[in-house]
């Protein structure tokens, strides 16, 4: 029989230590279509940064993916804009600065590091996109987390907003 002991040499801080944002998966490519505002729909895509976990003075922290999905197997999806509001409703950081586009059956995801605490337990998405032609995108998001020895992770859907 053969035990193993792991320990870790690394100290938490208490401290909040600022969060980089990583951008891997960014596209490096600008739309150069003319932005029509009666084409561009919004979705809304609720991010689970924390949870609640046995009281509400204790969280678990979690790692959240947004997932971009351009369904369409012949047409290019714009997205205008994505931006990440914590609980409270405030603008936390804005992705893109100009519309980029997805070329068929590609798909982008932008993640928000585990230790990211800024969007809180009701973070979330707004996206604003459009396409030329009718289309079905996907906007999910996947959050992964654990507690002690387990593992788990769930999803959310985007739901589109429309204007009254």
């Amino acid at each position: 029989m053969v035990a193993t002991t792991i320990i870790s040499c690394k100290e938490v801080s208490k401290e909040e230590v600022p969060v980089e944002v990583l951008d891997n998966h960014t596209l490096d490519r600008k739309a150069n279509a003319i932005l029509i505002d009666s084409l561009v729909r919004q979705v809304y895509v609720p991010i689970y940064s924390d949870i609640y976990n046995q009281t509400r003075d204790t969280r678990t922290l979690l790692t959240a993916t947004l997932s971009i999905r351009n369904t369409s197997l012949k047409d290019s999806l714009f997205v205008s804009k994505i931006d990440y509001y914590n609980t409270e409703g405030d603008l936390v950081r804005s992705y893109i600065d100009s519309p980029i586009y997805l070329t068929p059956m590609e798909s982008i995801d932008y993640v928000i590091e585990q230790q990211d605490t800024s969007g809180g337990s009701g973070a979330n998405f707004l996206i604003d996109w459009y396409s030329k032609k009718q289309l079905n995108p996907l906007f999910q998001a996947v959050m992964v987390g654990g507690l002690g020895a387990q593992a788990f992770s769930f999803t959310t859907e985007g739901i589109e907003i429309t204007e009254e």
